[in-house]
């Protein structure tokens, strides 16, 4: 019978068209029952993967063959997608939000190609959901009685949960939950789902974490099956297993393990020495975990599932059991422990390697070492500490003289070495943060990382030649598009970037990276050019390592952690048993599978690195709570249309919203990657160093936000909309004035209200002629009643607001209106924009009682919130009489319009700011771009109706008399023939 892989192939042919399973199954002359069933079972699961396709006519084909592609979704939060292809030729496919058809992130699809926009990429369609990746959503609960929703902790799940009352199960508001999805959203109806875990309160100690743990779908226990094998290994190694697989015995010589203080899983040992020849000797033993984990075993089936270990901020989730991880799989100090050895032979002028050697082996350390420990050591930083080590001191020092040799070798060959700071978040036992500390990379760091990647180039490239399955660890060559991006950024620092064509060598970069060392703009290119770089991931290919500038590169330094080397491991171990070659039927069982572990491998990673960096995210946030309102220094480390990110010096990166930068208007420019100044040309990019207050911390969404200190308003003139408010008016019209401002947005509150004797007054004020109480901003005295009234701003600021009323006056003193309320601002925001005056009422100036100067040339302002006339020195020039004296000519108030208010001109915007000629205001939308000249039934700077007569409502002949039936509709007059 046809493997999947014959079928496969088969249809792929450029001849083929799309055949029948009876047609099918005479072209692979399938004639016995038995395979005919596996055939057609075959089939059915290629169908239901979405790998082949049934079409009305019941024939079978592949998708790429219909012009359909399959992939994985990969959504964003703002609703759009992008379908990441299984063929790797093939660009991602943009997907726009009405095309999602149901679909959720992770999810396998087909898709179709539809378009190809301005940019020369694609975009696309969902025609098919071949398999849901999200089966459980976790998020905050809420109870709205008869029905609840779940707002997902996920924000590329861009709709809530629907919750059905009888599937609450006792979750309430405020919890965070676990809801399992019954059925997918289609078209506007939502997803509905049913509450199978409450987590706990979302402010509960341990929720957060436990709700991130979730949401990822991370593993917290064993199964017992898995326990029960892990419970059966040995606790030692005996003699007649290490004589009985013909291991080389390796306890004679000195090895030591080099880790972290709080590391228990040690799974790598190295060892040096000088050769008579003069050589140096590596040897890297890694713990022979594959022989303990089976293949297909229950231990084997779970390491796959969880794909490698991950370390959240608190807590550890392991790839293995402890019993194994901690136990007989750790390379514990002065104990035997089986081991798979690679030997490495350099020359120690030019680091080449000579000779390498792979094979099975039994150690035992020496010592247990820590990267203090040895960094004391070698940099002769304390002599108890190498006074306590005396026997490895010059071990450890031919150590640091070969790892500065690999390095310089690797450096040479054009290998890419970012050196970004990483931290780690302190956190004490209820889970709360306490302390951000700086990760070191010393010199003791240093030692391990370059005998790693030395072993793992070396067991690559025997492997890669031996043409066996095996698992590689990739870095694809970035893009030409990402690349040129790049180098033109760059150029504007006047670096130059050389390549061959299309192509540049990583060499070439490693030399950027290396001139732009301990420069000002080191942050900003070496961020740039690592978000230029692809991701590095796993499989079954050997395309090499771009970034290291490797040409085979694997993983195989920690079974322990990581499944793929795991798989390395048991090839390795399987290749050396059969004398450097496979059987037959295991090349090609090992060759079918290891597409699929790398593909899973490579997934579990990125599930693994976006939960650690989660909880990070959240540790950081909660631990900057208590720093709102507290100062920083920090280093602009991405900038972006809506803001700039600020890192400080503890690594916490916060943002900085363009709606809060008042002192200018910043527009972004992508190529610059900069935020440039409209007015003030001031520059923020990458790099530059800030000073920053800590303002807002958003739990739900683990963010920070930042301040510029000395931010100033965006305008010396620009007041604010309460302050400009002035006085309540008196009168109808004055309140009808408010309420239009009010329902517009332009400021909130109203100022006075009326009184059932006929006075104007403030809230709380008296009409009757005594004191006027507070109203919002400002006051107005009693108008229409006896005796005097007086007003007092909140401000301090006393305003006059004469009154002549039927039966006495009211009057009120105080001081100037600020000079800013001229200059065009106040008239066009607060008095609505040159928009129709009241004519001054007389008897204003009896009204007051102290003398003023005469200031009648001074220029006025207009004050329509309140509406009365005042001069710049807060002069009345005029008092508000009863309703009766309110009712004046239209004549008179074209007039007063023409006498007073200077009308904003051209030269300013609706700031007060002069014009730049280059951008529209507010205003000049609302006025269909004509804000300034004259406008239709308008004269010059005239009151509304002072230009052209309006038109009248009715035609003349409407007011004619009709005969009767004149409802009808009049004949039509023949014309007289001549």
């Amino acid at each position: 019978m046809c493997t999947e892989q014959e079928l496969l192939d088969f249809m792929r042919e450029t001849a083929y068209k799309p055949l029948t399973y009876k047609e099918l199954e005479k072209h692979f002359g399938i004639e016995d029952a038995v395979e005919f069933k596996q055939f057609l079972r075959l089939l059915t699961e290629l169908e239901q993967e979405g790998k082949v396709l049934l079409t009305r006519s019941n024939r079978y084909g592949v998708p790429e063959r219909m012009n359909l592609l399959r992939g994985r979704i990969q959504s964003n939060p703002k609703g759009f997608a992008f379908l990441i292809p299984e063929d790797r030729e093939h660009p991602d496919l943009y997907i726009h939000a009405n095309d999602m058809k149901g679909t959720m992130n992770g999810d396998i699809v087909l898709a179709r190609v539809s378009a190809k926009n301005e940019n020369g990429r694609f975009e696309g369609e969902i025609v098919r959901i071949v398999k849901r990746a999200v089966t459980q959503v976790v998020g905050l609960f809420h109870n709205h009685e008869s029905f609840g929703f779940v707002e997902p902790d996920d924000k590329r799940i861009t709709k809530d949960i629907f919750i059905r009352a009888e599937n609450f199960k006792g979750a309430v508001t405020g919890q965070k939950v676990v809801a399992n999805i019954i059925t997918y959203p289609e078209g506007r109806t939502a997803a509905e789902g049913e509450i199978i875990e409450i987590l706990g309160h979302k402010d509960d100690p341990g929720v957060d974490i436990l709700s991130i743990i979730r949401k990822h779908g991370l593993p917290e226990g064993f199964p017992d099956d898995v326990l029960a094998e892990a419970e059966a290994a040995p606790d030692a190694i005996s003699e007649e297993e290490i004589v009985q697989q013909g291991r080389r015995d390796l306890r004679n010589k000195v090895i030591v393990t080099i880790d972290g203080e709080d590391a228990k899983d040690l799974d790598d040992a190295v060892n040096v020495e000088r050769l008579p020849n003069g050589n140096l000797l590596l040897g890297v033993h890694i713990a022979d975990v594959s022989y303990y984990v089976r293949e297909k075993s229950k231990l084997d089936e779970e390491a796959y599932n969880r794909g490698c270990s991950v370390y959240l901020v608190d807590r550890v989730i392991p790839m293995l059991p402890h019993r194994l991880s901690n136990g007989i799989c750790s390379l514990n100090p002065k104990v035997d422990r089986l081991t798979m050895s690679c030997e490495m032979e350099f020359e120690p002028d030019t680091m080449k390697r000579v000779r390498y050697d792979l094979f099975t082996s039994v150690i035992r350390t020496t010592e247990r070492m820590t990267y203090t420990n040895v960094r004391k050591i070698v940099n002769e930083e304390d002599p108890e500490v190498a006074e306590r080590y005396s026997e490895l001191v010059d071990t450890f020092k031919l150590m640091k003289e070969m790892a500065l040799g690999l390095r310089s070798m690797r450096m040479r060959r054009g290998a890419i070495d970012f050196d970004f700071q990483e931290s780690k978040v302190i956190v004490d036992e209820q889970g709360k943060p306490v302390d951000i500390v700086k990760r070191e990379r010393s010199i003791a760091e240093q030692i391990i990382e370059e005998f790693m990647l030395a072993a793992n180039e070396t067991v690559a490239e025997h492997f890669h030649w031996l043409k066996v399955p095996f698992v590689y660890r990739i870095h694809e060559e970035p893009t030409n598009e990402k690349l040129l991006t790049f180098m033109q950024f760059a150029s504007n620092f006047g670096y130059a970037v050389r390549g061959k064509g299309n192509t540049v060598h990583p060499r070439a970069l490693q030399t950027l990276l290396e001139e732009i060392r301990g420069a000002k703009e080191e942050t900003v290119l070496s961020t740039m050019l690592l978000r230029s770089m692809k991701q590095a991931k796993y499989d079954a290919e050997s395309l090499g390592h771009f970034g290291l500038a490797a040409d085979y590169y694997t993983h195989f330094t920690s079974p322990i952690r990581r499944y793929p080397d795991l798989i390395v491991h048991r090839v390795m171990r399987e290749v050396l048993e059969n004398g450097g070659a496979l059987p037959e039927s295991r090349f090609e069982a090992l060759n079918a599978r290891m597409p699929d572990i790398a593909t899973q491998s490579s997934e579990r990673e990125r599930t693994a690195v976006d939960a650690e960096r989660d909880t990070e995210k959240l540790k950081k946030a909660e631990y900057m709570l208590d720093k709102i309102g507290e100062e920083f220094s920090g280093i602009i480390s991405g900038v972006t249309s809506f803001g700039m990110f600020v890192e400080l010096e503890n690594t916490v990166e916060g943002l900085i919203r363009l709606s809060d930068m008042t002192d200018d208007y910043y527009h972004f420019h992508e190529l610059h990657m900069a935020l440039i100044g409209e007015r003030t040309s001031k520059i923020y990019r990458i790099g530059d160093e800030v000073e920053i207050r800590v303002s807002r911390v958003n739990m739900n969404e683990h963010t920070i936000d930042f301040e510029l200190l000395n931010m100033r308003p965006r305008s010396s003139e620009r007041i604010s909309y309460v302050d400009a408010r002035g006085a309540a008016g008196s009168g109808r019209n004055a309140d009808r004035k408010r309420k239009k401002l009010n329902a517009a947005g332009r400021w909130v509150g109203i100022g006075g209200g009326s009184d059932e004797r006929g006075g104007r007054r403030g809230s709380g004020g008296r009409s009757d002629g005594g004191r006027g109480g507070k109203g919002g901003r400002s006051q107005v005295g009693g108008s229409g009643g006896k005796g005097e009234g007086r007003g007092l701003a909140d401000g301090g600021r006393e305003e006059r607001h004469g009154g002549k009323g039927n039966g006495g006056s009211g009057s009120g003193r105080g001081q100037s209106v600020p000079d800013e309320l001229d200059g065009g601002f106040y008239n066009s925001v607060v008095s609505g924009g040159g928009k129709r005056k009241k004519k001054p009422r007389g008897g204003g100036a009896e009204a007051v009682n102290a003398p003023m100067p005469d200031e009648s040339a001074k220029p006025v302002v207009r004050d329509e919130a309140r509406g009365s006339r005042v001069r710049e020195n807060g002069d009345p020039s005029g008092g508000r009489g009863d309703r009766d004296a309110q009712k004046v000519g239209r004549g008179d108030r074209e007039s007063a319009k023409t006498a007073i208010g200077k009308k904003r001109g051209p030269g300013l915007d609706m700031w007060g700011l002069p014009r730049s000629g280059n951008y529209k205001t507010i205003d000049d939308e609302a006025d269909g771009g004509k804000s300034y000249g004259k406008r239709k039934g308008r004269g010059d700077g005239a009151a509304r109706g002072a230009g052209k007569p309006s038109k009248p409502l009715v035609k003349p002949v409407a007011a004619v008399p009709q005969e009767s039936g004149g409802s009808e509709k009049p004949r039509k007059r023949k014309k007289k023939k001549e």
